[in-house]
This record gives structure tokens, sequence and C-alpha cells, in this order.
């Protein structure tokens, strides 16, 4: 994710790549990351951090409480704004981490890659609204960018941070229905991805609930109709549910993990 946020800051014109450094675990990533993307690329960052202005901080949860540990030794200036993608770490929690810094939590996910994500951001105590806006922008690079109260982010990362991995799963199975009732792999993914994207166009464009477009393809005593009484007979709308209940759970205990290095 820290790639794709640099990539689309960089092709939106938001900085230049002299602007921007990076840091992995290994020399390996170092190395991959710096041919890849063209920017400064390193393991020991403690120098650089001193210096810069806004740091993204996109680690593991585990991972937390060493990078703030790095972080604070490295005498950042005051007025560095910090900003989390780590999974179920509160604000909270990264401010007892590395306090005395404005920290914004968000939440993006994987379409961000082709520019579709969908991003949350929260503010920190001492996030002021000219952070959020600076984080609105470097979000709204990679996709769509809303802020919320963090209340809501927990529940937001198991919709829509692992939400693509649902829809991954259900093109999966009509893609395989499609076979089923003969057609090619390629094009039965095909035609499942395009209506699966103009569908989400839809929703979006034009404002309507979801099941108001459906009902504009449900014609009385149709395919449609038929198909759809199928999907209800498997609780399907149980099943989405269930997932997203248990994927909020797990959320929540991705934050204890977020401990302060030793």
């Amino acid at each position: 994710m820290g790639q794709t946020l640099i990539t689309g800051l960089i092709e939106a014109g938001l900085v230049s790549r002299r602007q921007i450094w990076a840091a992995a675990r290994t020399q390996e990533s170092c190395t991959k990351v710096e041919e890849s993307l063209g920017v400064t690329t390193l393991r020991d960052y403690s120098e650089l951090a001193g210096s810069a202005g806004i740091i993204l901080v996109c680690v593991k949860p585990a991972q937390a409480g060493a990078v703030s540990a790095v972080l604070a030794k490295a005498s950042l200036r005051p007025d560095t704004l910090l900003i989390s993608i780590l999974a179920g770490v509160s604000t909270e929690r990264l401010e007892s981490l590395l306090p005395g810094h404005a920290w914004v939590r968000a939440i993006p996910n994987t379409p961000c890659v082709v520019r579709q994500g969908m991003t949350v951001i929260c503010a920190g105590r001492a996030a002021t609204p000219a952070h959020m806006e600076i984080s609105q922008r470097i979000f709204a690079a990679v996709g769509r960018c809303r802020a919320v109260e963090e209340h809501y982010c927990n529940a937001i990362t198991a919709l829509s941070g692992s939400g693509p991995a649902y829809m991954y799963l259900v093109m999966e199975a009509l893609a395989d229905a499609g076979v089923r009732v003969g057609l090619r792999r390629d094009l039965a993914l095909e035609l499942v991805a395009q209506t699966m994207l103009g569908s989400a166009r839809m929703v979006l464009d034009t404002g309507r609930h979801p099941a108001s477009l459906r009902d504009d393809v449900t014609t009385p005593a149709g395919c449609t109709i038929g198909g759809l009484l199928m999907l209800e007979d498997g609780k399907i709308r149980s099943v989405l549910a269930r997932a997203v209940e248990e994927a909020t759970r797990i959320v929540e205990h991705l934050g204890k993990a977020a401990k302060p290095a030793s």
C-alpha cells in the first residue's frame, strides 16, 4: 500500500520523486522499491524522518511499536503530520506510542492500486482541519476518500478494507457458474467483472438504492427473479452480514498487537 500511495501522489502531481523517501525492512525490498518507483529507499530512516513534514506509516499492526520507537529517536519536527493505515490501531493507541504529534488514521483498500480505492480518514486529538485536508488530498489521489468518526473505523475495515476479498470470491463463484453452463472461463470472468464494475458505478452515479436498481432488472416471471430466489434460499444476505461481523470482531483485536517496543 505504501508503494501504491507513492505512485498515486507522483502521478497526481502532488509531489515529485525528489520530495519522497521510503523505508523497508530488508535491503532487497529497498532495492526493489527504489528501482520501480525512482525514490530514495533505505532501511535506516531515522535521519530523514527528522526533517519530514508528513510521514505515512504503512506497516502491520504488530510493527507499530518498533516504528514508533525509531520515530521517537528521530527528533521529529513539531509540525510533522503522522498518517497511519494500521488496521485496528486507534489514534489513542498511536498517540500513546508516539505522543506530542498530530495523527490521522486512514483505512484504504487494495483497489487504490488502480486508482479506484475507497479510503476513510479520522482525526486524532491533535489533528487540525488542515491536517485532515492534507490527508484527504493524499488518498483522493488513489480513489475516493471520506472523513468519518473513529468509532466507525473497525466496521469500515471489515466492510471496505476486507471487502475486495468478498467481491473476488463472489466474482470467482459467478465465473465458475458461467463455465458450468457452457461459457469459456476467460469470457465468463470478463462478463462478471464488467457487470460488477458497471453495477457499482450505477449505484455511485445515480444515488439510487441497490434494491431499486435490482427491480429494474427483475421482470415478472423472468429468469432474474428465479436466480434471486435461489440466492435468497442460500441465505446470501445473512452469510455476507456474518462475514462482516466476524471480520469486525477480529479487527478489534488487531490493535492489541501494537505494543510499545521494549
